[in-house]
């Protein structure tokens, strides 16, 4: 009788070591990937940011960019012209139209003030737009270039991760939501996140 006795508290302390070990694992990988899905938020959030100064600077100056020092200033101290546009249709004696278009600069708006508000964006910094966060010194990878798509050329933008957290993004995944956060294509006319 005590043989079984000991044998029974010793499988009940057994079984409490290994529920406790089964469920600090689990927690641990919830809390894990709760940590990683927060992590790739903010650095979504990063991207965005990007990509909306690309979108402006490729708007003003015709082509985006791959220098961050022009991408920074460009955030920093440019312009977007307000404009409006009239036209104006004549009928032509002979059955054609004749259109008159009149642009009239109405004014500028700063760069910083229209895309990166205080409401849209409280906690931006210039200065660390271009670094990944929960790092201090990685910073995102910018490629911008021409390429030609049926017989035209076209600017195209790319910026990834340099440093993924989640250590299941390799560059060398197949499918393309499996590799690091980015956003753009060097192969496509896009500025769609791969998250998206």
């Amino acid at each position: 009788m005590e043989k079984t006795r000991i044998i029974s508290i010793s499988f009940l302390v057994l079984s409490l070591l290994l529920a406790g070990f089964l469920g600090n694992s689990i927690f641990k990988s919830i809390d894990d990937a709760d940590k990683i899905a927060r992590m790739e938020d903010q650095i979504k959030n990063k991207l965005m940011m990007i990509r909306e100064a690309q979108i402006g600077y490729q708007a003003v100056n015709g082509q985006y960019t791959s220098d961050w020092d022009k991408l920074k200033s460009f955030i920093d101290s440019g312009q977007f012209y307000l404009t409006s546009r009239i036209e104006t249709i004549h009928q032509l004696s002979y059955g054609a139209d004749s259109v008159v278009v009149e642009i009239d600069t109405l004014g500028t708006v700063a760069v910083r003030d229209s895309l990166f508000s205080a409401a849209k964006y409280p906690n931006f910094d210039l200065a660390t737009l271009d670094i990944v966060p929960g790092t201090t010194d990685k910073k995102f990878a910018m490629w911008a270039d021409k390429i030609e798509k049926s017989n035209v050329r076209v600017d195209v933008v790319e910026v990834w991760n340099t440093a993924p957290y989640d250590p299941r993004r390799k560059e060398d995944n197949e499918a393309r939501t499996k590799k690091p956060l980015r956003f753009g294509s060097r192969t496509s006319i896009t500025t769609a996140g791969n998250w998206e």
